[in-house]
């Protein structure tokens, strides 16, 4: 019996450390993506502050 606990516990750090590794990588592309929706947006203030000074 401890030898199959023993496996169990194997088992759920692999996935655990599997798991990590995979949400590290998703981590990447989400700060990728925060960062271009940034730049977007600070890129449509630069715009419509533009438009605002035109106006007057």
């Amino acid at each position: 019996m401890l030898a199959f606990q023993d496996q169990v516990l194997y088992l759920k750090h692999n996935l655990n450390a599997r798991a990590i590794d995979s949400l590290q990588g998703e981590l990447s592309s989400i700060e990728t993506n925060v960062a271009q929706l940034i730049a977007e947006m600070e890129k449509s203030i630069a715009e419509s502050e533009a438009f605002i000074s035109s106006l007057q």
